[in-house]
């Protein structure tokens, strides 16, 4: 091919590829379009139900051009309106998410300014927003400064962040994979389990330790599963608590956990992911302990109420995060090390990242922490509230709840669980609020969860409402 034809070739070409590089009068009528359709949206919020069971028509990519306003539509009918609503107050099953809308707004700046924020030398600016987030987290927590963070999707991959360097530190592989031992509780998330098995310790030995009647770990019954571990030649070497369990709030006594595991020289974890941001309220004193975990999982996309996608993983000893995830880390001096960890893809299996940071960064520096404490008061305060409602229509409650987690049946004369199952039925057929269920102690519950920043006590009211209203078609 000739000069003349590249180059003729190169101007057909741009024509057609420039269409991905908008205008600014184009940019400006799509953020219109958009910045109308969320206010709808929000506006709405307060009118919609919790949940619908309606599943969407078809979203088949086809090729074909389809206009802005066309696409919105789409999205308002087919995903926005079936399932689950996450961004509504009615949300009050799993662990809601949160969605603020200065969080949004930190995202959609992230995406169109794009920085990589991998590496330091990529982007200094968002590494080091991510790394004042880190910074602002063992803060919260009360880690030390020398310990290292990562921004992760979710609590997921900050366990398998976490467990992995505990692997690593005690050497947990090949033919010591069978002899080695984990001790969690049943209320743990599976999120552990999962990691676990993810990072080669499918085989492990994973020790249920026995719990209270607040579903809190038994400290006395961990210590002898341990002691009786090592007196048969086993090799534990991870210990897991939970700060704020998903199914029932509660919070397992976490220093004394502590103790056991100095003791015993074993890796302290705690699961904060729902919870852990409660430190910062009336419940300080529950959280006793927490600092002095090895390793720490919490999830700002639910105590803190930004949208899906951001985790954290707090870690103390950095040699065995950056041998995990940096090739050269085991023999670099503590100077280089320093400097290693500045770059997050060095403290974390992922090399490409979204700039996770702003949608946290941006906020706190908006608002400041007191709205963020406020809301979690004033959860905990619902969680009461609602009780004493459900307790008045003769309904059976779980233990008082740690944090805003708290489950409930219907006492039935007979067939408990299965007209237990029929009432949750019919509150999901209703979908005025969402709730959820669970089997505690070999019993059918119905969950609540209250985490959402826009659940009131107008929407505690109506979630009774429609318990009562669906009670009365089961008896």
């Amino acid at each position: 091919m000739s000069t003349d034809e590249i180059v003729r070739r190169l101007s057909e070409l741009n024509l057609l590829s420039s269409e991905l590089d908008l205008t600014e009068s184009d940019r400006n009528k799509m953020v219109q379009q958009v910045s109308v359709y969320a206010n709808r949206f929000i506006s709405g919020l307060a009118q919609v139900k919790g949940f619908s069971e309606r599943k969407p028509g078809s979203l088949a990519i086809t090729n074909q051009k389809i206009s802005l306003a066309q696409l919105l539509d789409i999205y308002q009918k087919e995903v926005a309106e079936t399932g689950i609503n996450a961004a509504s107050g009615t949300h009050l099953g799993y662990i809601p998410g949160g969605g603020i809308f200065t969080s949004a707004l930190a995202d959609f700046i992230a995406a169109v300014t794009n920085p990589y924020a991998g590496v330091y030398f990529a982007s200094p600016g968002a590494v080091t927003i991510e790394n004042e987030v880190i910074i602002w987290l063992k803060a919260v927590f009360s880690f030390p400064a020398s310990a290292v963070g990562n921004l992760t999707s979710g609590g997921s991959i900050s366990a398998l962040i976490a467990f992995t360097a505990a692997r690593d530190k005690y050497g947990v592989k090949n033919e010591r994979i069978r002899q080695s031992v984990v001790y969690l509780s049943e209320q743990a998330h599976h999120s552990a389990q999962k990691a676990l098995r993810i990072i080669g310790l499918e085989d492990v030995l994973i020790r249920y330790v026995p719990l209270d009647d607040h579903h809190k770990i038994k400290i006395q019954a961990l210590n002898e599963l341990i002691e009786s571990d090592i007196a048969h030649g086993l090799h534990p070497f991870l210990i897991v608590g939970t700060a704020g369990t998903t199914d029932t709030g509660s919070i397992d006594p976490l220093n004394e956990m502590a103790d056991l595991a100095a003791k015993h020289n074993l890796w302290f974890h705690v699961d904060a992911a729902y919870g852990g941001f409660f430190i910062l309220t009336s419940k300080k004193e529950q959280f006793k302990g927490i600092e002095r975990a090895d390793s720490l999982i919490v999830d700002p996309h639910k105590s803190m109420f930004l949208p899906y996608g951001l985790g954290a993983v707090l870690i103390k000893d950095k040699t065995a995060v950056l041998h995990s995830n940096h090739y050269a880390a085991s023999y670099m001096q503590d100077a280089a090390a320093n400097e290693l960890v500045q770059s997050p893809s060095n403290v974390s299996p992922e090399l490409t990242k979204h700039f996770r940071g702003l949608r946290l960064w941006l906020p706190l520096q908006l608002h400041g922490i007191n709205p963020f404490i406020t809301c979690l008061e004033e959860k905990l305060l619902l969680i009461h509230y609602f009780r004493q409602r459900l307790s008045k229509l003769g309904f059976s409650l779980g233990p008082e709840p740690d944090l805003s987690v708290s489950y409930f049946w219907y006492p039935f004369k007979s067939d408990a669980d299965e007209k237990n199952k029929q009432l949750m039925d019919a509150i999901h057929a209703d979908g005025d609020v969402f709730l959820s269920s669970s089997v505690i102690t070999g019993r059918y519950v119905i969950r609540i969860a209250l985490l959402a920043f826009r659940t009131k006590k107008e929407t505690v009211d109506k979630a009774v409402a429609m318990i009562q209203r669906c009670l009365e078609k089961i008896k």
